[in-house]
């Protein structure tokens, strides 16, 4: 049952970009594009379930017996610099046009908030099961942080079908672009609130 609690949470309520506003930057850029925003959730998906296995296994077996958790975050930003390094020679390999169409947005998951926020969460703070607070296992920690960024998925690609959807549409002068956008991630994460009595 907390499993379920967990993801349903991760997904719909505590939704990375459209509760905690982290990763606006590249949810804002690559979703112009049903297919990019689709490979980008990907690649996002697979870097955030990456960085938190390693930046738990490095804060639990390294920092903190060390008493090394004041360098936590230089720590995780450099393991999500080199995790998503790797992802990205791997992409450039196995799919050009994926690393084609990516282009600059994919060296921008380095700096994406949301995997370091994902991380930081993971090993800082407290979850409730049961009236009872205690830190995420492992196990628990990984399924947190493949449920957030299948809602990071979710909410990305949601927000291309609609930015698709309104490129065809008459839209008054003073609201094309990034106003129509930015009207539409309102709406939708009004939206998502109405998922906030689930859990």
């Amino acid at each position: 049952m907390e499993i379920l609690l967990i993801i349903v949470s991760a997904i719909f309520v505590n939704n990375i970009v459209l509760a905690q506003f982290l990763g606006i930057c590249p949810f804002l850029g690559v979703s112009s594009k049903l297919s990019t925003a689709t490979g980008m959730s990907g690649a996002v998906c697979f870097v955030i379930t990456l960085a938190t296995l390693v930046t738990w296994l490095v804060n639990r077996y390294l920092l903190v017996p060390f008493g090394l958790t004041f360098l936590q975050t230089i720590a995780f930003i450099l393991v999500i610099a080199a995790l998503v390094q790797m992802v990205e020679i791997v992409l450039k390999k196995i799919s050009p046009s994926l690393y084609q169409a990516l282009g600059i947005f994919l060296p921008l998951i380095t700096t994406n908030c949301a995997v370091l926020g994902v991380a930081i969460n993971v090993v800082s703070k407290e979850f409730s099961f049961g009236g009872e607070a205690h830190l995420l296992g492992l196990g628990e920690s990984l399924v947190y942080a493949f449920a957030t960024s299948l809602g990071y998925g979710l909410a990305m690609i949601l927000f291309a079908g609609l930015r698709e959807h309104l490129a065809g549409n008459e839209v008054p002068k003073s609201f094309r672009g990034l106003p129509i956008a930015m009207i539409t991630v309102g709406i939708m994460a009004m939206a998502f609130l109405g998922f906030s009595g689930i859990v």
